[in-house]
């Protein structure tokens, strides 16, 4: 199944259409920038294609936040791991030195980025949005992720540039939730289980905030762990 991953700076909204796309609200959305720390992933179809998306934290270069590196470390992980980019801006911020950095990243992709104007529900937004053309990366679709004005378009697009992938028989996994208090080492431990860092893991507590399923298939074994 082809993969797209949803990317960008903090707080434009990348969230706001993951869950639009998987018809869920599996995603955390708030107006508090950093919301989003590790890979989310969901499932949708457009035109009777199927494919994966992937839910990113909010990149930054430079920042002292404890969690960033991290988090960063993540959102390169799911661009390396995609068939292709939505790359979100907002039109009321306009374009920043955040975005640029998030540009910089992708024009180094030999991967298809689709550069996302969010936040567009009026007529004068939509001309604001001709300023992203200054990213260097082409054409823009606007959206509303709120109201899903525009979507359509996009995701025409998107499914057109995915490659055809054999359908995989999905089976109904069993699924173990691990549990505790904050900072006990959940995540650590479904890290060292799986044997690579899926889950950001510092000694802050309260790091991890999605319930996110994560696939076990080792030793004979297989199932999701949340």
């Amino acid at each position: 199944m082809s993969i797209v991953a949803i990317v960008g700076r903090p707080n434009v909204g990348k969230s706001t259409l993951f869950n639009r796309l998987i018809q869920r609200r599996e995603a955390i959305v708030d107006s508090v920038s950093g919301v989003t720390r590790d890979r989310h992933y969901g499932k949708t179809d457009w035109n009777g294609k199927e494919f994966s998306i992937i839910d990113t934290g909010g990149y930054v270069k430079g920042s002292d936040d404890v969690f960033e590196e991290q988090i960063d470390k993540q959102v390169e992980l799911a661009i390396d791991e995609a068939d292709a980019i939505i790359f979100m801006v907002d039109v009321e911020a306009g374009v920043t030195g955040m975005d640029e950095d998030v540009a910089n990243l992708l024009r180094r992709q030999n991967k298809p980025v689709f550069l996302v104007v969010n936040k567009v529900d009026n007529a004068m937004r939509e001309e604001n949005a001709v300023e992203f053309y200054s990213l260097g990366l082409g054409d823009y679709y606007t959206i509303a992720g709120i109201s899903g004005s525009g979507t359509g378009d996009l995701l025409d697009a998107l499914v057109e540039v995915l490659p055809d992938k054999p359908e995989v028989e999905e089976n109904i996994l069993p699924r173990f939730a691990v549990v505790g208090r904050p900072n006990a080492g959940k995540s650590s431990f479904i890290n060292a289980l799986i044997g690579q860092d899926r889950y950001i893991v510092t000694d802050v507590a309260g790091t991890t905030r999605d319930a996110i399923d994560t696939k076990y298939n080792r030793f004979g074994f297989e199932f999701n762990l949340v």
